[in-house]
């Protein structure tokens, strides 16, 4: 989904470096805020019955309005950052905007409000919170003065020497004149996007898909200030643990384990994304206990976890929840997907160079990506042995180019790829074949047969008698057609009994009659042989439907580099290779095809 973003980031960051401007911030934030990206900060007031507890020691950042909360905060080893609630009452409302003649005076009381609660000449200032950021343009009069409102109240604060962070509570609009807006703010002020997700919704995904729609939440929400030229390192997010019903968080989420382990998935995901995208700053929000609907015992469990989470340091979350908490922090998450692997499936892993290497025979990297996750799931459900797949290359080297392996290695060099990709491809073929076989499919109407039999009445067909039973002649005797049986059938002499080897196997086939056309078989023949072809078609078509469950399903599994995640498709690599077909009607016509 995300493709075009994360191509955008090496290019933004190399247009920075060649401007002379460094894409990540090198002095800090603000007073004895950490330097290094992201800056994790968390909020509290006086509802907050655990800060100390949770928040109040070193290496913890805790953004607040209250003079005493922040000044013991920073007696227990905390550092501090001021928050603002009311930014409505200092610039108004979209439809109400204030006297822009007030705008300085109220910054300038603000920020000497926030240098005295944060103790900093340079304060941090969390805003909360910008209202309309999804307003399309234009602007009606009243919505563009308080965008004049808001720019001049953090340009303000700027100029003091103030650090504005504005929190941002919906999906920027990006289009028309407010491109310009959006620049100009993130000139003087960070932009915080506040990011809420329904924790049920979450937990319901599981751990991998959690993680990877959470991660895919966070670049969407900051995709649309990063195509604009905003900085990264002017951007950051805002994750809620509110319990107030229909607000994002919990949510009513039970068990509380489940919530706890949300938390740590949204931890990990935020982690992931600030540091792939160098954003500036991950926030919490959310732990206030004002009312009966946030007052939940929980939260300081929640927060605890979210502290361990990102730094095992800060809280013993295991310790203290023990079983009510997994303390897995690997499964789903990219930084342990190892250097060079694209993506991993359980303990399958797709390495860049095995889809560089298939991708010489396919021609599509994607392609071949969707083919190497379709494997590993087939994988799981068909077990194919090496000895299978060996047994298979000797047949279709000894069936298809005379037993002259030199021949079929150039084929394969004339298909752009090797022997051990072409192994791949033929345990496939076999793998989808055996599943094939297991899949119902309805028989065939009245209506359905004769059209096919009017359809193809001028097709070849053969009556035989097989042994063992091919996959092109179920039961081993009846007609044979041209379009599914190899072409070897429709030469042996009428009466006789020989030997033909496929790349299926070996058959003994006696030919009872000369070959006709099915338009002239006897009735009950052709309508046996047409029955079988409509049920292959038929298995054909659900062994597609198949493939696209399969891969839709096998996204609770897969873990791909930047959640770059495959196309879903359905995929026969060996239409690429026609030789390596476990048909052998279809290699015959490639066979064909090449005779001068």
């Amino acid at each position: 989904m995300f493709r075009w973003l994360a191509a955008l980031i090496p290019v933004f960051l190399l247009a920075g470096a060649l401007s002379g401007a460094s894409p990540a911030r090198t002095t800090a934030l603000s007073c004895g805020l950490p330097e290094q990206q992201p800056v994790w900060i968390d909020f509290a007031d006086g509802s907050v019955s655990f800060w100390r507890e949770r928040f109040g020691r070193p290496g913890v950042v805790i953004a607040t309005g209250s003079p005493e909360l922040a000044a013991n905060a920073r007696a227990a080893g905390a550092a501090t950052v001021h928050w603002d609630m009311y930014l409505r009452k200092r610039v108004g409302t979209p439809s109400e905007p204030a006297d822009p003649a007030t705008i300085d005076g109220r910054a300038d009381k603000l920020f000497d409000y926030a240098v005295s609660v944060s103790g900093c000449q340079t304060p941090l200032i969390a805003l909360n919170e910008l209202w309309g950021a999804s307003l399309p343009t234009p602007l009606t009069p009243t919505a563009d003065r308080y965008r004049a409102n808001v720019l001049r109240f953090v340009t303000r604060l700027s100029q003091r020497g103030g650090h504005p962070a504005l929190l941002v509570s919906s999906k920027p609009s990006t289009d028309g004149d407010a491109a310009a807006w959006w620049r100009s703010i993130a000139a003087v002020s960070d932009l915080v996007l506040e990011n809420y997700a329904n924790a049920n919704v979450v937990w319901r995904q599981g751990v991998i898909q959690a993680s990877r729609s959470l991660r895919e939440r966070h670049r969407s929400s900051v995709e649309r200030l990063l195509a604009i030229g905003v900085p990264p390192s002017r951007i950051g997010l805002m994750i809620g643990f509110q319990t107030n019903p229909g607000k994002g968080g919990r949510e009513g989420l039970k068990p509380r384990s489940r919530w706890f382990q949300v938390a740590k998935w949204q931890a990990l995901a935020a982690r992931q994304v600030a540091k792939e995208l160098r954003l500036a700053h991950v926030w919490s929000w959310g732990w206030a206990q004002r009312d009966a609907n946030s007052n939940d015992p929980d939260k300081t469990y929640a927060a605890c976890v979210w502290l361990w989470a990102r730094d095992p340091g800060l809280c013993d979350a295991p310790g203290e929840l023990g079983a009510e908490l997994d303390p897995d922090v690997k499964t789903g998450q990219l930084s342990d997907l190892a250097a060079g692997v694209r993506c991993e499936y359980g303990d399958a892993r797709i390495t860049g160079s095995a889809i560089t290497a298939l991708g010489r025979l396919t021609q599509d990297r994607e392609l071949a990506l969707t083919a190497l996750a379709l494997r590993a799931a087939e994988r799981e459900r068909s077990d194919v042995s090496t000895d299978d797949v060996l047994a298979f290359e000797r047949r279709v080297v000894r069936t298809r180019f005379g037993g002259n392996r030199d021949a079929y290695l150039s084929a394969l060099g004339a298909s752009r790829t090797s022997a051990t990709i072409a192994r791949g491809v033929l345990g496939d073929e076999l793998r989808t074949r055996e599943i094939a076989g297991r899949l119902m499919v309805p028989s065939p109407s009245s209506k359905e047969i004769a059209r096919f039999r009017e359809t193809y009445a001028s097709v070849a067909t053969r009556r035989l008698v097989v042994e063992p039973a091919p996959a092109w002649l179920d039961g081993g005797t009846g007609l044979a057609l041209e379009t599914s049986a190899p072409a070897a059938v429709f030469r042996i002499p009428t009466g006789k009994t020989t030997v033909v080897r496929t790349a299926e196997g070996d058959f003994s086939v006696e030919a009872l009659d000369d070959p006709t056309e099915l338009g002239a078989a006897p009735s009950d023949l052709a309508v046996r042989t047409v029955r079988r072809e409509l049920r292959a078609e038929a298995r054909s078509a659900a062994l597609g439907d198949w493939m696209l469950r399969v891969q839709k399903a096998a996204e609770s599994k897969l873990v791909c580099e930047r959640d770059r995640m495959p196309e879903i498709g359905v995929v026969s690599l060996s239409a690429f290779a026609p030789f390596l077909s476990l048909d052998d009607a279809v290699a015959d016509r490639w066979l064909a095809a090449r005779r001068p």
